[in-house]
């Protein structure tokens, strides 16, 4: 994860980060989780939760290269198999692949997991 990134970004940009993760994860799952109810067959209820999958780990801030890019492709699932809003999907493709591309921000897991460990050295 370090070598896709090479900083986490912190402070404002890292709030940003967090807040637009926290919105494409909370309209993944719930659109995803909607779908689900509305069992129509195995593609949908495949793609649902997938994208449900997708939304947790967006929020987060897991795998955020790997979430985003299956939340990208699961909303383009939708623009080629026509269900929903097509605006909504295609912003939500949009900003996933960009959150994808950009990574988690500071306030993340993947930053706990593989940011820049700071090591203290003692002084002589």
């Amino acid at each position: 994860m370090q070598r896709l990134f090479s900083t986490f970004a912190n402070g404002w940009p890292g709030i940003g980060l967090l807040i637009q993760r926290l919105l494409i994860g909370t309209a993944l799952v719930h659109f995803g989780i909607a779908q689900v109810e509305q069992i129509q067959n195995a593609a949908i209820f495949v793609r649902s939760f997938i994208e449900a999958i997708a939304g947790i780990l967006l929020i987060l801030g897991l795998w955020t290269p790997v979430a985003g890019t299956l939340a990208a492709l699961t909303e383009i699932w939708r623009i080629c198999w026509g269900s929903g809003d097509l605006w909504i999907v295609i912003i939500l493709a949009t900003l996933a692949i960009g959150l994808a591309m950009i990574g988690p921000g500071a306030w993340s897991i993947d930053a706990c997991l593989f940011g820049r460990k700071h090591m203290d050295i003692p002084e002589r």
